[in-house]
Parts: structure tokens; sequence; C-alpha cells
């Protein structure tokens, strides 16, 4: 098991935080961790992250030292409780206007945009956490051949929906926003609604497939 160590962050929360390496065995224990303190009289919200996991307390002044304490404890005991990941679906229109950066990518690769699609689409991808943006999958489990350089020069609006990779990961911007990824396809989904309960179409823990929904990318 990897060491955990906690501390303060501020007046009002408390941070777990794992040592490297990053693992999905690990972040499912974060996820586990997470379910099991939102229901917690004591906690107001749970953030998990990238081998972290960030706590807000409801009182901070009498909980803060009392909840390093626990929180050490329950990373220790929280390999009994792994959540059953949802599965989710994702369709994709890849290349063309949708897509801007598939040329590119497949050129970085020494692949065709096709073959492109179709490994990115032949895999299954893991929610390690939300962030940048509400509602913004960080997805483990790119396959290495797509890993690519984001751009020298992001770009000023990447539109809601975009499908990226930057680096080792692939995400979906859920809103139009600045964004350096190489954007290769589009999803129709809206993944943020502040309205709906969740507000987020995905969550960490969820398994994702991407469906390509457009033929005649090359």
């Amino acid at each position: 098991m990897q060491r955990a160590r906690c501390y303060l962050l501020g007046e009002s929360a408390v941070v777990l935080e794992l040592e490297p390496p990053i693992t999905l065995v690990s972040q499912r224990r974060i996820w586990g961790l997470a379910e099991r303190l939102m229901h917690h009289q004591d906690v107001r919200e749970v953030i998990p992250g990238m081998n972290n996991l960030t706590v807000l307390l409801t009182n901070p002044q009498q909980l803060a030292l009392d909840a390093i304490e626990r929180l050490q404890s329950w990373w220790e005991d929280s390999g009994a409780v792994i959540p059953e990941p949802r599965c989710v679906s994702i369709p994709v229109m890849y290349g063309g206007g949708d897509g801007p950066d598939l040329d590119r990518v497949a050129e970085l690769t020494g692949m065709t945009p096709r073959d492109v699609v179709s490994c990115h689409a032949d895999s299954a991808y893991d929610v390690y956490f939300i962030g940048f943006q509400p509602g913004f999958p960080y997805l483990g489990g790119l396959p290495e051949r797509l890993a690519v350089p984001r751009r020298a020069e992001p770009r000023l609006a990447v539109p809601a929906g975009s499908v990226g990779i930057g680096g080792k990961q692939t995400g979906i911007y859920p809103l139009t926003s600045p964004g350096g990824w190489q954007i290769i396809g589009r999803t129709p989904l809206r993944l943020f609604s502040p309205d709906a309960n969740p507000p987020t179409l995905l969550l960490p823990g969820d398994s994702v497939r991407f469906v390509p929904q457009k033929e005649g990318i090359c």
C-alpha cells in the first residue's frame, strides 16, 4: 500500500496525499474513500484529485487536528471499500471541423487518421478526477502510441464537447474555453449542466468508451 501523509490546507480543509507513483489501484481506493466521506456528518465537501483527496470540514476549528488522524486511519482501511464503476459511452464525431488536430496527431504518431480514431476508440478509460473546468474529466488509459505533446500555441476558444489529447492523457472540454490539447473530435453530449443532479455527466471512477459517429475521416 502506498504511504500517505495528511496535512491541513488553509483553515477549513484536510488533505490526504499519496507518494508516487500514480496507479489505478490507488485511485480506486481514493474514490471509495471519497464516497464514504461524502455522507459523514463532519464533512462539507470531498474533492478527489490525482493521488490526493481534499476534505472540507463543517466545523474546522474543532475537528481539524482530529480529522488528520482519522483520515490517515480511514485510508489504511479503504481497501475494503472499492466502488463499482459506471460504464459511460461517449459518442464522438472525429476529424474535420470537429477534430481539427486529427491529421497532426496522425503525423506525430506515424499513423493514419483512421488508425488514430480506431486506437482512441478501442481503448477503455478511467476517470481519474474532475478538474480544470466543471465536468472536465482527466482520463487514464490512453495508449502510449497516442501520447503527443500539446499544441505549441493554445487556441483562444476550444468548443464545448471537444475531445483532445494532451501528453499521456485524453479528456473532454465541457465548456468553450482556451486550451492547448490536440483536438481530434467532438461529442454532442453536455458534460456540465449546473441544474442537474449531479451537475457533471462523468464522475471519478467511471469507465468511459468513445464511440465513433462519423465515417470518411481519411
